[in-house]
């Protein structure tokens, strides 16, 4: 008995795999899922197309649309003060160059 105990272990997840198994093989039968192309099944298609559309939706379609301002992908934020040129920031270390409007400025020695 000891070793069909170890078996028997074995015994629910067989059952519960075969009627998995059966019930994929029932939903996968092959069945007719072809489209209706009977006469009555045409003449409701052909009265759906003739039909009119509904106004609201006719003047929605032909309505002009807005003009859409063409994206870069890139978002640009407008700057609040305009860069004055007379006021540049030093770097320590690096000398800025000199202006003619500056006095002295063709007699800058380094030291």
């Amino acid at each position: 008995m000891g070793n069909v105990e170890i078996l028997l272990w074995w015994l629910p997840p067989a059952i519960v795999t075969l009627i998995a198994m059966l019930w994929v093989s029932w939903l996968g039968r092959a069945r007719d899922v072809s489209p209706d192309r009977s006469d009555a099944a045409q003449e409701r298609f052909a009265a759906a197309i003739m039909r009119d559309l509904p106004a609201e939706v006719t003047t929605r379609v032909s309505a002009p649309r807005p003009l859409r301002e063409r994206s870069t992908g890139i978002a640009v934020r407008p700057s609040q003060m305009p860069v004055d040129p007379s006021r540049r920031v030093r770097v320590e270390g690096q000398e800025s160059p000199a202006r003619a409007d500056e006095p002295g400025a063709g007699s800058r020695r380094s030291a």
